[in-house]
């Protein structure tokens, strides 16, 4: 693959990203009307009729996106509804570009002095890219999912907090992914990629930012709990359906379930010396035992690939980023059978959450070395090393006392 500048390595994903933008926005904004109300009602406070405020929860619990979502979905309600939904999406769609410059800065300084070759893992970044970007739209454009878009973004912000060593901003992004959206918990596992000296002030920025932002809601109203038993169809192409679940609707162990996966696969993960990988278990997690099959599921599986394809391995192909797009969203078109779209999710589940727990990895060079500490690697597939200030090369961020987490052994 030719080399390829920075400037031209933003301007082909923008390109790429503009080019979705036009072909879905006129179509887009399936779900905003949940957003522009939950906007709405939590900026009512004591006014209105008295099911707004801190009593939304409790007397809507059809909406399941968190609070920091709507007051923030709430900035755009000044403008006519058609206006703001455009200016909203075109938001969301910039924060998809955002995530990717966050995945390959992330990347550099998680290689930091390992002779990783820095115009490969740009590479490698708007490859996965290419694949990201259509199923960032499907969430961002076609349905409007704020939420979900908040979530993975502040998520994207924790990892490269992780990367930096920084405690303080993992758990507080963490905290803001879950208060964007409560799926979020399943990446919780990430604050235990940092050193375990940082465990007690990352957890602690995490939990206090989660009560501030949930805790007003539940004292306020006891009937916001209802809002967490809000049951949903059990869709014939889940996943869930060839695990034995065959309820109409949501079953009452599946939301605890899925987190408890999450948070197990995404430990394990983090033991294994692959933290990397926790984005996509968590969301692994979330589509096996969702009841629903929405296409915009996908986005959070992406995010996961992205980071494992450009972080957790040293590949130039990003395979998991692409096959995750073929297999999950390609099969909504190409395979008509409900039950053959679930085996397929439950498949794709299955053998990506056992490749990047169980597949042996290239180990980042440290062998010898104190724990912590990155040391030139003996052999490496990235190819020759460039340095941070060549031509070509991903900005390198400063050298830090903490290097990342130990290589899986």
């Amino acid at each position: 693959m030719p080399a390829i500048s920075q400037r031209m390595h933003l301007v082909l994903l923008t390109a790429w990203t503009v080019l979705w933008f036009m072909i879905v926005e006129p179509h887009g904004g399936f779900s905003w009307h949940y957003l522009r109300t939950g906007g709405e009602l939590i900026y009512q406070g004591s006014s209105g009729d008295g099911t707004g405020g801190l009593n939304l929860y409790a007397h809507h619990p059809e909406l399941q996106m968190g609070p920091i979502s709507f007051l923030t979905a709430g900035l755009f309600n000044p403008f006519p509804e058609a206006t703001g939904q455009f200016l909203a999406a075109a938001l969301m769609s910039a924060l998809g570009l955002v995530i990717l410059v966050l995945a390959g800065r992330s990347a550099a300084h998680h290689f930091l002095g390992t002779g990783t070759n820095h115009q490969r893992l740009r590479q490698r970044v708007l490859i996965a890219g290419l694949a990201f970007i259509p199923m960032w739209i499907e969430v961002a454009v076609r349905f409007g999912h704020l939420d979900d878009v908040l979530a993975l973004f502040f998520t994207a912000l924790a990892v490269r907090a992780v990367t930096s060593g920084n405690a303080a901003l993992t758990g507080a992004f963490l905290a803001l992914a879950m208060d964007s959206k409560p799926t979020a918990l399943a990446f919780v596992p990430l604050l235990l990629a940092l050193p375990r000296d940082r465990w007690l002030k990352a957890a602690l920025w995490c939990a206090g930012l989660v009560a501030v932002a949930w805790l007003p809601f539940f004292l306020g109203d006891a009937q916001s709990f209802a809002a967490a038993k809000f049951a949903i169809p059990n869709q014939p192409a889940s996943a869930l359906r060839w695990l034995g679940a065959d309820d109409p609707e949501t079953p009452g162990w599946v939301r605890p379930a899925q987190f408890a996966l999450g948070l197990v696969l995404g430990g394990l993960a983090v033991w294994r010396g692959r933290w990397a990988a926790v984005v996509l278990l968590g969301a692994n997690a979330r589509i096996v035992l969702d009841p629903s099959v929405y296409t915009y599921y996908t986005a959070s599986v992406l995010l996961g690939t992205l980071l494992w394809d450009v972080i957790g391995q040293r590949r130039l192909v990003p395979w998991w980023s692409w096959l995750a797009l073929l297999i999950l969203y390609g099969s909504v078109f190409a395979v008509p059978d409900d039950a053959a779209r679930g085996l397929i999710r439950l498949a794709f589940v299955a053998v990506s959450t056992a490749y990047v727990l169980l597949w042996p990895v290239r180990e980042r060079g440290n062998r010898g070395g104190r724990r912590g500490r990155r040391r030139p690697p003996a052999h490496t597939d990235e190819g020759p090393a460039q340095g941070a200030a060549g031509a070509g090369t991903w900005p390198a961020p400063p050298a830090t006392r903490w290097a990342g987490p130990p290589p899986a052994r």
